[in-house]
């Protein structure tokens, strides 16, 4: 039996499912309770509003869901409000779609209904917005589908890069010492000369008891780095407690002579390793301290947790492909409704010419309808 509902934030979602908290997590960090409930609550832009899309399935007494957390947003193109509904993500994801929870893995067979109920009252919605996807995820086509048969026009588009190791069930040895020379050298060299003029110290910090003194550690680092101000304050420290209480964090802190001088969170889920921020004091450089932390973490991951895959996330950095062994891309999807005018003119906006002119007739009914 299936139960769609939508919710307005996760505290109703939790409130009317409560098992959905307990059940069995989807296969990455980033289609979570944990990471939405996180973004939701420490990193929502300014007038976006929760929208909680979900599909209950009741089987033998036991519950799963498929569950599509969203934005809704409010704002203003040539003077016409714009309606807006868009993934709930930001500059702090690295990958979205509809997620799992429960023993039942599938979302596929759900989509449509996510996106009927999305498309059900033709003047909620000017615009809906998915990303960053992954093009090989059978959702990223099922959502383009699901739009289409609703009559939404689609535009697809490149997010960013993103490249990933494939461990292939190898050592963190044989992994070392297929990195290319330079890095290697580098870490070796720089690394044996800090043990001879320093003191070197590396830890990895897993634990919620470690957690409150290593976060001002990593906090200390980050200011002392080249990086911008978060965006949202609140929203690394609770990351780091929720997954150091799931027994997910991996925070690697490097000292040199007791100063902490490079500090990297690390995410550890389902046989992954996601590295999620790097920082290192910019006064220590010439030591090469991020590369020989990220060859401790690296090892950790490698050897102890024994993950299938290395993330290095978003982007297309140089040194990203010094470590990694593969690259794919993120994509995203742009929807517009064609029953309101301002969905049009925004399609028009942003398909060109051609499309406006086949809907010039469909703008003169709407226009003429008052629509």
């Amino acid at each position: 039996m299936k139960n769609l509902s939508v919710h307005n934030g996760f505290d109703e979602f939790i409130q009317s499912n409560p098992d959905a908290v307990t059940a069995r997590d989807d296969a990455d960090f980033f289609l979570t309770l944990i990471w939405f409930n996180n973004l939701a609550k420490t990193a929502s832009p300014e007038h976006h509003h929760e929208r909680i899309y979900s599909v209950k399935k009741s089987t033998n007494g036991s519950s799963s869901y498929t569950i599509c957390p969203m934005w809704a947003n409010y704002s203003t193109m040539f003077g016409w409000p714009v309606r807006h509904l868009c993934s709930m993500t930001n500059f702090y994801t690295s990958l979205f779609r509809p997620f799992a929870a429960g023993e039942s893995r599938e979302v596929i067979p759900d989509i449509p209904d996510l996106i009927a109920a999305m498309t059900a009252t033709t003047s909620d919605w000017d615009t809906i917005h998915f990303h960053p996807m992954d093009t090989s995820d059978p959702c990223f086509e099922t959502i383009q589908s699901a739009l289409d048969h609703a009559g939404i026009a689609i535009q697809t588009y490149f997010c960013f890069g993103n490249w990933y190791l494939n461990v292939n069930d190898r050592s963190f040895d044989d992994y070392f010492i297929a990195l290319p020379s330079k890095l290697k050298n580098t870490i070796a060299r720089k690394t044996k000369q800090l043990q001879k003029q320093h003191r070197l110290t590396l830890k990895i910090i897993q634990s919620e008891d470690e957690l409150s003194a290593a976060l001002n550690v990593y906090e200390q680092v980050y200011q002392a780095s080249w990086k911008t101000a978060e965006g949202f304050p609140e929203f690394i420290s609770g990351l780091v407690t929720s997954c150091a209480r799931q027994g997910w964090l991996r925070l690697g802190i490097a000292y040199i002579d007791e100063q902490a001088v490079a500090a990297q969170i690390w995410i550890v889920h389902h046989r992954k390793a996601s590295i999620y921020k790097l920082a290192y004091d910019k006064h220590y450089a010439q030591f090469s301290i991020g590369s020989i932390l990220t060859a401790h973490v690296m090892q950790h991951v490698i050897d102890i947790d024994q993950v299938d895959e290395v993330d290095y996330l978003t982007g297309d950095d140089p040194y990203k492909k010094d470590w990694m062994s593969d690259r794919r891309e993120r994509w995203g999807i742009m929807a517009f409704n064609l029953r309101t005018i301002v969905g049009v003119i925004a399609a028009i906006k942003h398909l060109g010419g051609r499309f406006a002119q086949s809907k010039i007739k469909r703008i003169r009914q709407i226009v003429q309808s008052g629509n």
